[in-house]
């Protein structure tokens, strides 16, 4: 995916079952399946750090309540050109 993530997501490893629908379901590929086991003796999903496009999909697909918390991230703001008003900037 070209250009800057626009999402986060936080996966608590230790509610996460391992069943594998977000990795599947996430549309920039940026989730996978940890090799080490949790506490359950699953592999947790994990986020891999970079492509989130904070659409969500891995949330609502998500059977364990919880276990996935996705933020959305503000876009950045253009910076004001000199005799522009601040409407015309966003």
């Amino acid at each position: 995916m070209a250009g800057q993530p626009r999402g986060n997501i936080l996966i608590d490893t230790e509610e996460c079952k391992g069943c594998g629908l977000c990795v599947e379901s996430c549309p920039p590929e940026c989730l996978e399946l940890r090799p080490e086991l949790n506490a359950y003796g699953v592999h947790a999903a994990h986020y891999s750090g970079d492509g989130c496009t904070g659409c969500g999909i891995c949330f609502y697909c998500c059977p364990e309540p919880g276990a996935i918390t996705v933020y959305r991230l503000a876009p950045p703001t253009k910076p004001l050109v000199q005799g522009e008003s601040h409407a015309a900037a966003l």
